[in-house]
């Protein structure tokens, strides 16, 4: 079983953080040459990883997100974690664990805007139900820019993450409309943020599993954010408790 990367950005950074192997990298034989592209071939290559100059109706035929900027890698698929290991994980390092849990993210664009916010700030896992929401595909790999290759994806019912998750004393807060707005709430420290789908929001039986019910105060008669960017902002808030800014 194998991964499919595409675009430069997310090639490259699969090849230059070195987490898993790369099997072959296929590049369109008319594609503009650039830095990137460059360094894709300096890295490949210094790792021994085989390149292959291909017309591009192969790579065209090959994507799955259509948007391959001329560079198309073959990879390890990402590796497998559950919500106990990553756990284990932080606290061996001495952490306080910084989680995010996706019930139900169902446009890839989405979470792939989530892990590149997750890695920007410093989450230590992001947590993604087994049945539903969006896979971690080639595009969601693309819009994370190189966030899959560092942040841990757990993929668990979030049931079943959230006991490990209470039992190892780590606070959840789920976004909710209507919940205590997000600076009155103790976000500082170990904290799992949970988050809905991009329509129904988190169900009732899972919120009554989170500790705190967040919010986001909003003008102009919003009701609510895109998934993607309320994610962002609870994160934010997070670490400005945390006294990162």
């Amino acid at each position: 079983m194998s991964d499919q990367l595409e675009g430069r950005n997310p090639v490259w950074e699969c090849l230059s953080r070195g987490r898993r192997a790369v099997h072959r990298v296929l590049i369109d034989q008319g594609a503009g040459q650039d830095a990137r592209l460059t360094n894709i071939r300096r890295e490949a290559d210094s790792r021994g990883v085989s390149v292959r100059v291909v017309h591009r109706k192969v790579l065209d035929d090959m994507a799955q997100g259509r948007v391959h900027n001329g560079v198309i890698a073959i990879v390890e698929p990402l590796p497998k974690w559950t919500t106990k290991q990553v756990i284990d994980s932080i606290f061996d390092k001495g952490e306080d664990p910084f989680l995010i849990l996706m019930a139900d993210c169902s446009y890839e664009h989405n979470l792939g805007a989530v892990l590149r916010s997750a890695l920007g700030f410093g989450a230590h896992a992001v947590i993604l139900p087994t049945r539903k929401g969006a896979a971690v595909s080639p595009v969601v790999q693309r819009v994370a820019m190189g966030a899959a290759e560092v942040v841990p994806i757990v993929r668990e019912g979030l049931n079943a993450s959230l006991k490990h998750i209470k039992k190892a004393g780590i606070p959840v807060a789920g976004a909710a409309m209507g919940g205590t707005p997000m600076g009155d709430v103790r976000m500082s420290g170990s904290m799992a943020i949970l988050m809905g789908g991009e329509g129904a929001g988190i169900s009732e039986q899972l919120l009554g599993k989170c500790t705190h019910k967040v919010s986001i105060p909003l003008a102009g008669q919003l009701e609510s954010l895109n998934v993607s960017v309320a994610a962002a902002v609870l994160m934010y808030e997070k670490r400005r408790q945390d006294g990162w800014f």
